[in-house]
């Protein structure tokens, strides 16, 4: 590996520590916060998933992964029932998978011309990811936390989207604004 090449690849290295630095913050900014886990944030989401445009994939996934592992260390949280497999699976869908896989909005922007377009889409598509983790997981794992009368899958659906739904939006049009403001932070089309 070239000196310049070396050079380039700490200075990505540096630009996603930063980044994960700015998610975490931004994730202790909260606009609502759910009873029982999951909240609207200031954009916490958004240092992620500009990540991935800026480039690519792999970076993307390796600051997600980092990012995960900060929620793990700034959020804990622990499963009703206490198992080895709960905490696995709240472990996995919770935190590594949900936000690991913000790194992939590149992937779901790549088939589409028009860049705008393509970033509203590969952001809202990973945010839609994170909430299928949130949303799997409520119902495997936190079941019990159900309201008397409602099903698992349908009070998983409902305590998800609350807080989802707000923070996609959020997160998918103020990646659309800074798309339209400063082009130049998406890097190329990594």
């Amino acid at each position: 590996m070239t000196e310049t090449k070396s050079m380039s690849h700490i200075h990505v290295l540096v630009e996603c520590a930063l980044m994960v630095a700015l998610g975490t913050v931004l994730m202790m900014v909260t606009l609502f916060k759910a009873p029982n886990g999951g909240s609207v944030t200031l954009l916490s989401m958004l240092p992620f998933v500009l990540v991935s445009f800026r480039h690519g994939t792999k970076w993307g996934l390796l600051t997600g992964f980092a990012c995960a592992l900060m929620q793990m260390l700034t959020g804990w949280a622990t499963p009703l029932s206490g198992t080895v497999l709960a905490y696995f699976g709240m472990i996995m869908l919770d935190y590594v998978l949900a936000f690991t896989l913000l790194g992939t909005a590149n992937v779901f922007a790549k088939p589409f011309k028009n860049r705008m377009l393509g970033i509203g889409v590969g952001t809202a598509a990973v945010c839609l990811i994170r909430f299928c983790c949130s949303f799997v997981s409520g119902f495997l794992i936190w079941d019990s936390l159900a309201l008397s009368g409602w099903g698992a899958v349908t009070f998983s659906f409902s305590y998800n989207i609350a807080y989802m739904l707000p923070e996609t939006i959020l997160t998918t049009v103020a990646a659309v604004i800074l798309y339209k403001v400063a082009p130049r932070l998406f890097g190329s089309e990594a």
